[in-house]
């Protein structure tokens, strides 16, 4: 049974910075691109970031590039987003998911498996 626990999520000012963590098991997860999304009140659900399985090519939203850094550590199982100089808009359930080997082709949400969410709240 797969299973992504995401962790790291909190509340912080405007211009601070949180790092997520999500751990995966039952997946091999080498196999596997993680990616980052987010969902605010009354808005769709959007992808943030997506690493590929061999982590060598990378996307990030426009409004977060410069801001927000994906990593992985399959040694460890797990996907991290480091994120610097949050704003408001940056408020939202951040999940964590995984596909087969390469990230959505339109940066979609056609993920195989998805975290619970961990709730990120920027306050001004």
């Amino acid at each position: 049974q797969v299973q992504m626990v995401e962790s790291g999520g909190g509340s912080v000012e405007t211009g601070g910075s949180l790092r997520l963590s999500c751990t995966a098991s039952g997946l091999t997860f080498d196999d596997y691109a993680m990616g980052w999304f987010r969902q605010a009140p009354g808005k769709q659900r959007e992808g943030v970031s997506c690493i590929n399985w061999r982590g060598g090519s990378i996307y990030y939203l426009d409004s977060v590039k410069g801001r927000f850094t994906i990593s992985r550590d399959n040694a460890k199982n797990t996907l991290y987003l480091q994120m610097n100089s949050l704003k408001s808009e940056d408020t939202a359930i951040y999940y964590c998911a995984a596909r087969i080997r390469w990230c959505p082709p339109n940066r979609n949400a056609d993920m195989d498996y998805w975290g619970k969410g961990t709730q990120v709240t920027i306050s001004s």
